[in-house]
């Protein structure tokens, strides 16, 4: 079959036909793993704003590290929950997810929406219900992770990887084919869901709350930069470059680099493990401007850091290159090399001078709630 017939890539969008009489669609909201508040989560939570009758299901329940708008909803899982250590380990369990969600008894819904960063999409639905994904990313430790992940597993791991990624990998292509219409969170995640599954996507970016921030009367001298300390985000990157540079820099957040950058960074360098809302919506809004050393599938502190009236200096990959307006509301470099940073910082310097904060703020209100929600709507077709 090609799935990028124009017969199949424009299949009917009508909405589903309701089963037993219901004058509303019963909704299912099906999401990887639920263990902690991360952008896909803010996602699912904003889907259960539009559907607040929508039943989760879910691999892995936390409870505890769950919001309570979703603490609130019928949270139903696979059987993987039940497993040993499963909240924390759940990721061991990835070559029985496939099963697992076929296990899922979704034969009662009108509309399945699956949230798909881990598996999810790979649901069995009724034959006229209509299935939506929305993909933050196809699994990137299946596909262009994959390499680099295994370099980093445990020699156990390493053995077996190969098979059951392989196996995981025809069952995530053929799953493909269940979903009716897929919704990517970026432009780049539409490339990589074409490369990928050879499916068409509509782009839909996540929600930003960007009415929470605003700018600020007072600008410091400081550069920002905010994420996990883990190799993918770069932070290396910055540090290197700033303690060339010299500038100052506020790095926000921890994770396993942590320790060894504060070692090797010079004294105009300043880490912090963590900031309130508040102090972080402060700190955005007098910031000279964000760093962003990664490539990310979309990357929601650009959008928060324009929401506050500052550009961003970054790298021209990923979803970056859907939120940042090249010298209007920042300034992107393309290697991610110390020489490109520091190169890419000189220009903001210039490009601070005639930078207008208005700019930045209307450029992150293409990123808002009432946005996404209308896409959403659209795109689902449920009114």
């Amino acid at each position: 079959m090609n799935l990028l017939a124009p017969g199949f890539a424009a299949a009917a969008r009508s909405p589903a036909i309701l089963s037993h009489g219901r004058s509303r669609p019963k909704v299912a909201l099906v999401h990887y793993w639920l263990v902690a508040m991360r952008g896909g989560e803010r996602v699912l939570e904003r889907l259960l704003n539009l559907y607040p009758d929508a039943d989760i299901l879910t691999h892995v329940y936390d409870p505890s590290a769950m919001s309570a708008r979703i603490r609130a909803a019928n949270v139903r899982t696979s059987f993987i929950n039940q497993l040993p250590y499963a909240r924390k380990f759940y990721q061991y369990y990835l070559p029985l997810m496939p099963m697992a969600l076929e296990e899922l008894d979704l034969s009662d819904y009108d509309l399945v929406i699956s949230s798909e960063a881990g598996p999810a999409k790979g649901v069995i639905t009724a034959p006229n219900a209509q299935h939506f994904c929305y993909c933050h990313s196809p699994m990137r430790y299946i596909w262009d992770h994959y390499h680099q992940y295994r370099k980093e597993a445990n020699l156990l791991a390493r053995m077996a990887m190969p098979t059951m990624y392989h196996r995981l990998r025809e069952w995530d292509v053929s799953s493909s084919a269940r979903v009716d219409h897929f919704a990517a969170n970026s432009s780049f995640i539409q490339q990589r869901i074409r490369k990928f599954w050879r499916r068409e996507a509509e782009v839909i970016h996540p929600p930003v709350e960007t009415s929470l921030f605003s700018p600020s009367g007072e600008i410091d001298d400081f550069y920002l930069w905010v994420g996990q300390m883990v190799p993918y985000k770069r932070p290396d990157l910055a540090v290197d470059a700033f303690n060339e540079n010299g500038l100052p820099l506020v790095m926000v957040g921890s994770g396993g680099m942590a320790k060894a950058l504060k070692a090797r960074a010079k004294p105009n360098i300043r880490f912090v493990s963590h900031l309130d809302f508040t102090q972080l919506r402060q700190t955005y809004a007098r910031a000279r401007a964000l760093v962003m050393t990664a490539e990310e599938d979309f990357g929601l502190t650009p959008v928060e850091a324009m929401a506050s009236g500052r550009p961003v200096v970054g790298l021209g990959r990923g979803g970056l290159l859907d939120s940042v307006v090249p010298e209007r509301t920042g300034v992107l470099f393309a290697r991610q090399e110390v020489e490109d940073l520091i190169e890419a910082v000189g220009r903001m310097e210039d490009f601070l001078r005639d930078f207008d904060p208005r700019h930045a703020v209307e450029q992150a209100e293409r990123f808002s709630v009432a946005h996404f929600d209308r896409k959403i709507r659209r795109f689902t077709q449920i009114n």
